[in-house]
C-alpha cells in the first residue's frame, strides 16, 4: 500500500492495538522475561520475505557487556543508516513516547531501560514511514543474521552488535516474552522496534510489529 493511499495518521509508529502489545512487552521485560531460545521466529507477514536465523549461520561470540554510556547515534551500515538517538520516556498514558512524528529520522531509546552496550536488553524504536515518505526504520525488516548495528556512545565508544534473529509479529501471535525477553542471559542484547506487516485502515494502525534482535559482538573506538 502506498503512503498516499493511507490515511491521514496512518504512518504513526505502534499506534492502537501495537501501542498495547508493546506495553505488555515493556511490562514484562521490566520483570526479566523467561530466556527464550535463540532462533525461534514468529510468522513472517507483510514485506518480509524470510525471518529468523539461518540453519547454518556462523555468528560471532558474545563480548562481555560495556558499562553504563548513552546512546548518541545508531549507525546500521547495511541500510546506510546513520541516526541521532535520544531518550523517550512513557507518555501521560503509560505508553512508551516515540521521537516526534516530524522527526521521521531519529531513533528513539528507552531511557527507562538498559543502556545500549551494558548487560541487559535496550530497546530502540523508530518510525516505518510518515504520510509521505519512509522513515528511519523502513528498511530493517531485510536486515538478516551476521549484520552489524552500531550504537556510538558518549564515553567515545562504539557498542558493535550482530543481528542474530529478525521477527514480524502480528496482533493475534505477538508474544511479549519472545520479542522483549533475552535470548541469553548475561549478554548485552539490543532490539530495533518499528511497525509491520500492512496497513489496518478500520483501526488506524499496522498489523504487526517487526522486532530486530542483536547481541554485543564487540566495542570500538
Amino acid at each position: 500500500m502506498s503512503d498516499h493511499e493511507r490515511s491521514a495518521g496512518g504512518g504513526r509508529l505502534l499506534t492502537g492495538v501495537a501501542w498495547a502489545l508493546l506495553l505488555l512487552g515493556l511490562w514484562l521485560w521490566g520483570r526479566e522475561a523467561t530466556e527464550v531460545p535463540r532462533g525461534v521466529s514468529g510468522t513472517a507477514t507483510g514485506d518480509m520475505a524470510a525471518v529468523g536465523r539461518p540453519p547454518k549461520a556462523d555468528l560471532p561470540p558474545a563480548a562481555e557487556p560495556l558499562g553504563d554510556a548513552l546512546p548518541q547515534r545508531l549507525d546500521i551500515p547495511f541500510l546506510g543508516v546513520q541516526a541521532p538517538v535520544v531518550a523517550r520516556g512513557l507518555d501521560g498514558r503509560g505508553a512508551l513516547d516515540p521521537p516526534p512524528f516530524d522527526q521521521p529520522g531519529v531513533v528513539g531509546w528507552y531511557a527507562a531501560g538498559a543502556t545500549p552496550g551494558e548487560r541487559g536488553t535496550a530497546l530502540l524504536v523508530g518510525h516505518v514511514d510518515t504520510e509521505t515518505r519512509p522513515a528511519v526504520f523502513y528498511k530493517i525488516s531485510a536486515l538478516k543474521p551476521g549484520e552489524r548495528i552500531r550504537v556510538v556512545r558518549d564515553d567515545a565508544r562504539v557498542a558493535e552488535f550482530t543481528v542474530d534473529d529478525v521477527q514480524v509479529l502480528t496482533r493475534d501471535r505477538f508474544d511479549a516474552r519472545q520479542a522483549y525477553g533475552p535470548r541469553e542471559r548475561g549478554r548485552a542484547e539490543l532490539r530495533l522496534i518499528t511497525c509491520g506487516g500492512s496497513f489496518d485502515r478500520a483501526s488506524r494502525s499496522y498489523t504487526a510489529n517487526v522486532v530486530v534482535s542483536a547481541y554485543l559482538t564487540g566495542p570500538r573506538r
